[in-house]
């Protein structure tokens, strides 16, 4: 249904793309929920809306809507953590440690400590394709990188944080 929405809204339905985003704003704020105090859900969740909404001629209508949309959610949750982090005066481990049953921030944090390891243009299409959702034409589009050069550093930064991975 949600891709459904979307792709009408992509076509300039008005009606469609309200439903979208209040449909979009109930799966968020139960994503949130589960991940950040309820006071600080209804502007991570506004945050969001409007990132879905700059990036929505980015979608591609062949691929499912909420992996797209749950990869966006996750850029904006892992940017919120930053800016609570960076405010607070505890430090990013004891908050983990504190709350160690969160299996998700660590997961999403790990993966962004394996991207911060590899060569930026690796990070950047990895972070596009296989995160975003973006397809291939599109990472090549946005990085000034050939379609074959974005599928090498795809593939050369996924063996780089395997072995990385293994090392540990």
């Amino acid at each position: 249904m949600l891709r459904q929405l979307m792709l009408a809204a992509q076509a300039g339905d008005r009606q469609a793309y309200a439903r979208l985003l209040r449909e979009c704003q109930i799966w968020l704020s139960r994503y949130f929920a589960r991940r950040i105090p309820p006071s600080q859900i209804d502007d991570l969740v506004q945050e969001t809306l409007i990132s879905v909404h700059r990036k929505r001629a980015t979608y591609d209508g062949e691929r499912a809507f909420l992996p797209w949309l749950a990869a966006i959610g996750r850029y904006r949750w892992i940017d919120h953590l930053r800016k609570v982090y960076r405010a607070s005066e505890t430090g990013l481990d004891e908050a983990l440690h504190a709350a160690p049953q969160d299996d998700t921030v660590i997961d999403g944090l790990s993966v962004d400590a394996l991207l911060q390891q590899l060569p930026a243009r690796q990070a950047e299409v990895i972070r596009l394709v296989k995160i975003a959702g973006y397809s291939i034409t599109e990472a090549a589009e946005r990085t000034g990188q050939s379609e074959s050069l974005v599928k090498v550093n795809i593939h050369r930064g996924i063996r780089k944080m395997s072995a990385l991975i293994e090392k540990v």
